[in-house]
């Protein structure tokens, strides 16, 4: 009989902030000066399936590229290959894709979803991870939880601390009911699962 090792985990929160509040602000402050357009549905690198659907996801999305922020790429991508040999055990994943720099004010949420694709012909990459960092200090907002597998399951993030999760692992951001959450999300790619 097979078992997974004690180890293993596919939902993983670092030990301490990846960014400094400065770093945070830093983010969002190159976030917001960026265009923003609304959180779409679907693939919009490959095909002309953007949707925005605002029962489904309500929020506002900025895309930050590498050179942008080269500093703040490094350390990400050496925090997801940690993560990545200690838990994951997924062969080496690396960032293919600009991050996202998220905005959700009130109302705004995204309902039960994966980061990944179930049909591959649409996905570019195959994304194996995911990671989510908190930008903004949670006092400034209520609601806007980040929740895995099923409801309850929430995630408690302070001001620059990240989560990194398999890609396949549903989730959610519950609606924010005061103030505004912002947050950096990133996918990480390397070759098929198997």
């Amino acid at each position: 009989m097979y078992q997974e090792p004690k180890w293993k985990s596919y939902i993983v929160k670092l030990d301490r902030p990846l960014f400094t509040p400065q770093q945070c602000d830093d983010i969002i402050n190159l976030g917001q000066s960026l265009p923003k357009d609304f959180g779409s549905i679907g693939n919009t690198k490959i095909d002309s399936k953007k949707e925005t659907n605002l029962k489904i996801r309500k929020s506002f999305v900025s895309w930050i590229l590498p050179n942008m922020l080269p500093p703040a790429f490094d350390r990400i991508q050496s925090a997801v290959n940690s993560v990545n040999t200690n838990f994951f055990n997924f062969t080496p994943v690396t960032i293919r894709e600009n991050a996202q720099f998220t905005v959700y004010d009130k109302k705004g949420h995204y309902n039960w979803h994966m980061d990944s694709n179930v049909s591959f012909q649409d996905q570019p990459f195959v994304r194996k991870v995911s990671m989510s960092v908190l930008l903004n200090d949670p006092k400034e907002f209520t609601g806007g939880k980040l929740e895995f597998v099923s409801d309850g399951h929430v995630m408690e993030l302070n001001r620059g601390e990240a989560v990194f999760f398999a890609s396949f692992i549903n989730h959610r951001v519950t609606p924010v009911t005061k103030g505004i959450r912002k947050s950096l999300v990133m996918w990480f790619n390397g070759e098929p699962l198997r």
